[in-house]
């Protein structure tokens, strides 16, 4: 499953440049991940980077609306590092 940033984002911006896959951008009020882009760092590290780095706990959270299996999370890693 992607992940969602909450409205208790505080645009520190320490996520967005840690994104291995260029997901998180700046949205209209706070910084958003695009679910089609995120694989939680499957492919790349054992955990998300973007919510180790977030000082705000809870703020980074699974996406209810975009359920993916591990397997599929993998498909989009290698689909977009070819």
């Amino acid at each position: 499953m992607a992940l969602l940033i909450t409205e208790k984002c505080i645009n520190c911006d320490m996520c967005e440049p840690e994104c291995p896959n260029q997901a998180i951008a700046m949205g209209a009020a706070i910084y958003q991940i695009d679910p089609a882009r995120c694989t939680e760092c499957v492919g790349h590290y054992d955990e998300p980077t973007c919510q180790s780095v977030c000082p705000i706990n809870h703020t980074i959270i699974s996406d209810p609306l975009w359920q993916e299996s591990n397997d599929a999370l993998w498909d989009k890693f290698v689909r977009l590092h070819p």
